[in-house]
């Protein structure tokens, strides 16, 4: 995905968490959507900045990078949900491009992609990103509204929300 793909992600994204968490339509569903709009937003930003320095899609695009964001809240307590877009980011890139990303990086250079993408310039780039989009919400939903109530309270507490 290119950089406009992955910002349009993140806020359609952003609104979608913000109403799965808070569906009553109401002042709290917009805070939410706020309180979760510009992590999520630098967040799917985030790993393309190995574009200045190191590989792109290696340097900044793996699992060892989404576990020092995740972990980054704890130590610290800040950039909340910047894990989200940064999350997305690969979704996007593993689901929605034929190239993919080195998951595994530095300790192993292959790319992982599925057979499903489409090249970054592709006329199919932005309903690609679209569907993904459709499809991380989904899986959102499932993670606040499928977990078993005794595990609600410990999911939300993991993914801050």
């Amino acid at each position: 995905m290119n950089k406009r793909g992955h910002v349009l992600n993140a806020i359609l994204l952003s609104v979608g968490i913000g109403i799965i968490v808070q569906p009553s339509a109401d002042l709290e569903t917009v805070r939410t959507i706020t309180e979760v709009l510009v992590p999520v937003v630098l967040g799917a930003l985030f790993p393309d900045v190995d574009t200045a320095f190191g590989t792109h899609r290696k340097t900044l695009h793996n699992l060892p990078v989404l576990g020092i964001v995740l972990a980054y809240p704890i130590y610290f307590s800040n950039l909340q949900y910047v894990w989200i877009g940064v999350l997305t980011h690969y979704v996007l890139d593993v689901l929605g491009s034929r190239r993919g990303i080195a998951l595994f990086y530095p300790l192993w250079d292959e790319e992982f992609n599925l057979p499903v993408g489409v090249p970054v310039s592709s006329k199919w780039a932005t309903p690609m990103m679209l569907t993904v989009t459709a499809f991380e919400l989904v899986v959102a939903a499932g993670l606040v509204y499928g977990t078993p109530p005794e595990l609600q309270a410990q999911v939300q507490q993991v993914v801050g929300l």
